[in-house]
Parts: C-alpha cells; structure tokens; sequence
C-alpha cells in the first residue's frame, strides 16, 4: 500500500512510503502515523525502489559515490559553498521555553554543519510575534534572538559550513488565541478577510482550524518588520536570508488570487499581486546586497489551502521569477509538485499540478536556482549535470542523517530510522529525542 505523508511548515517526507507496513490515516493536516518509518527504505543507487518483494532492510538506503556533480563546489554571491547539497528549511519547534534559540538547536545545526551540508536554510524564523500553529518556534525580532543565533552562526561556520535565515510570516493561517498572538496584542492578519481551509491548533481547546483573518490595513508595517529582522539576521552572523515566499504563508497569500481580493495597488493585477513579494525583497536587498538574499516559491501551491488556475499559475509566477531575476537574488528556490503537500478540500485536490522547473527555468538566468521537493541525491546529480538546477534542497533526510552529504560522498546507506512522534517538540520529553539523537555512521 502506498501511503503519503505531509508535515506542516513546508517540511515534508521526501518520498511515498512503498511497501512498507506502517499504518496511517490521511487527514487535512497530514498523516498520523503508530510506529516509526524508515527513511530511504525503498532507495537503490539514489532511486526510490517500489518492489514490494524485497524486506525492509533490504529496502535500506544506499548512496552512490558516482554524484560528483552534488558534491561540487557553488559559488553563491560573495560565498563559495563546499557542495550543492543544501539543507531545507525544517520546522522542528525546540525554541523551548519561547523563541530564542536554545543549546539544543545549537548542537543540531552543528551536527548538520559538521555533517557536510553545503548551505543550512533554518527553519522558518519569525520576523514577529505570532500565533503559530506550532509552538517554539524561533523568532529574529530582537536582541535575545540576534544572541541566541549568534552562537550557532559562529558554530556552523567553524564546520565550515554558510546558513542564511529564512524570513517568516505566517498571514492568515496564525489563530487569534494562540499565546504568542495575544501577546502580540495585533489580530490574524491577511491579505483579504478569507479564511484558509484546514488548520489544527492541537496545543487550543476543541484544536480549532483557521479563521477568518484582519485584512492588513497597511502592508508596508509588515515589510518594515522584514527589514528589521533582515538586520537582526545581519547582527547575529548569518551568510544571508531567504525570504519565505511558500506553503501558503504571508507573501504567497498575497500572490494568490484565491487568498487576495483587494482593490488597492496590493490586489488585482499579477503586477499588484506580486507587490508584497518583491518589494520584501528589495528591503532584504537594501539591507543584505542582493548577493545575499533568496527566495523560496512553490507555485503549484496546494498546502495551507494555496491554489489558481494554471493560466493564473503560470502567468503569476512567470512574472515574479523574472522580476526576482531583474533583482538579481542570489538564488531562488523552486518547490516542484509533491502530492504529500496537496490537501482535499470537497473531494478534489487543492493544487495546481504542473512541471515547476521546466516552467519557470526560462526566466530564471541570473540567481543559482535550487530545487526542493521529493529529491534523491542521484536524481539530484543528474539535474545539475544537464544544467537543469545548480543545486537540491534536501528536507527530510537531513533530519535522521546529520550526516547526509558525507554519506553522499562515501556510499554509506541513508537507512535512518526517524522519530516521526517526535519530528516537532512534544510536552514532556526531552528537547533531544527526535531532534540530536541520530547517530553519524561510523
């Protein structure tokens, strides 16, 4: 049986589950799973293998060493990465008891530097107080952030390794009675006064979904909030930032017609529409040099109830990779189609299926494009060598490998057994199991 499984944040599995026994049930925030899965079961020589005739161990993960393309340097801007093997934005929520990055986050980011990650995206980093669906996650508003990040910058580049911030606002799909969104003392902002379907506040009574958000009265507010995280980001030693432009959050509400209906410059037109995104951008860019600013888009959309016609699709997304590539970005980061990511709303998938690279390659010309989504090393070579990408986004074999890329580059199997229980922070059990606990291989 062949089961999918979706994970919030825009972190996913990087494959089906084939063949395998565990048992779950699909709901509108994902699978929930009753025992452990085995990631990179199913891989031979970086393929995923749907013989349902082999056993479980014989389904382990066996990197080939014939990926000299991935283990290539990059140069990026004014910074010279060791490999193209990138490690994505991953949600993990340990920034346990508020928002400032802990210890524990500090030895995982360490391990993954010291595991040969060519470049580190961190997890989604709040640019303000928020009222999340998942709690701890970290922020980047203020000095106790800036001195909390700073430790693990210093870290992850005595490894030699580089780590830009991902920038991070949640729009409409925050709830109002979340702690940190009381706290905050604003409201659920959005685009427009349209709700996003789905949602689960597991930590609320009753774990609500989504309202109905504020429609922002002045969108810039929020892109000077960008700009002071961008310098928060600047103070606490990252290599650059990459602007969360994915997964259904603040800027791809903006840029989708189902999520923004407004009237004014900020609505309407593709040019309108994509204002949000490219002017966040250029505030990043005023800070950073457009040399150390990325974006991350997934324009087949389909998480956090994201989703257009494919003529709006295309047309939209056609026109903000070419104006971030007028920008000159340092990279963009391409999320293809995964249906693990693809909600059911009224019996019908949410996304808009298409080939993202394919469609949106063309425009890109001047940022290193990175491709994330469903990914093996060795589909992943092969794309750099053609020419196709200059280099993959890896999530979840990141998370039970920390490290991943010397597996890569020694053939060592990518046979993790993952925590998926305890993937994000679970009240009453230690901050490391599931997070620094997976072993290196000998």
């Amino acid at each position: 049986m062949q089961l999918l499984r979706v994970f919030p944040f825009g972190f996913i599995c990087e494959r089906p589950c084939v063949g395998l026994t565990e048992r779950g049930a699909r709901s509108k925030v994902g699978v929930t799973w009753n025992r452990p899965c085995r990631v990179g079961a199913g891989i031979k020589g970086g393929y995923w293998s749907r013989s349902s005739s082999q056993s479980h161990s014989q389904r382990t993960a066996t990197a080939s060493t014939d990926m000299p393309e991935l283990s290539t340097p990059l140069t990026l801007g004014p910074t010279t990465l060791r490999n193209r093997n990138t490690m994505s934005a991953l949600t993990r929520n340990r920034a346990v008891p508020r928002d400032v990055p802990n210890d524990v986050m500090l030895e995982y980011y360490t391990q993954r530097a010291k595991g040969g990650a060519g470049l580190i995206v961190t997890e989604g980093t709040l640019i303000s107080r928020q009222g999340t669906e998942w709690p701890y996650a970290p922020g980047i508003w203020n000095d106790d952030h800036v001195k909390g990040w700073k430790k693990i910058t210093k870290s992850v580049h005595d490894a030699g390794g580089r780590i830009f911030c991902q920038l991070w606002h949640l729009g409409r799909v925050n709830h109002p009675d979340m702690p940190e969104q009381k706290a905050s003392g604003q409201p659920v902002w959005g685009p427009s006064a349209i709700s996003a379907r789905g949602g689960k506040f597991r930590s609320l009574p009753g774990k609500p979904g989504y309202v109905t958000p504020t429609p922002i009265p002045d969108p810039w507010v929020i892109i000077e909030e960008y700009r002071n995280a961008a310098l928060k980001a600047k103070e606490a030693g990252f290599d650059g930032v990459e602007l969360h432009g994915a997964n259904g959050y603040l800027v791809q509400q903006f840029l989708d017609l189902t999520a923004n209906t407004r009237t004014d410059k900020w609505g309407g037109s593709v040019e309108n529409r994509a204002r949000f995104c490219l002017e966040a951008a250029k505030v990043l860019i005023d800070v950073w040099g457009a040399d150390r600013v990325g974006v991350k888009l997934n324009p087949a959309g389909g998480y956090n109830d994201m989703g257009m016609s494919l003529k709006d699709t295309v047309e939209t997304y056609s026109y903000v990779t070419s104006a971030l590539n007028d920008l000159k970005v340092v990279y963009i980061t391409l999320s293809r189609y995964v249906a693990a990511m693809d909600p059911t709303f009224d019996g019908k998938t949410r996304a808009t299926q298409h080939d993202v690279l394919e469609t949106y390659r063309p425009f890109i010309k001047h940022p290193k494009l990175i491709l994330n989504g469903g990914l093996t090393p060795s589909e992943a070579d092969e794309l750099i060598r053609k020419g196709a990408i200059d280099a993959a986004a890896f999530g979840f074999l990141w998370i039970g490998h920390p490290d991943m890329q010397h597996r890569v580059e020694t053939g060592k199997a990518l046979d993790a057994v993952v925590d998926v229980k305890n993937l994000y922070h679970q009240p009453g059990v230690e901050l490391p199991v599931g997070y620094t606990n997976y072993p290196a291989a000998s």
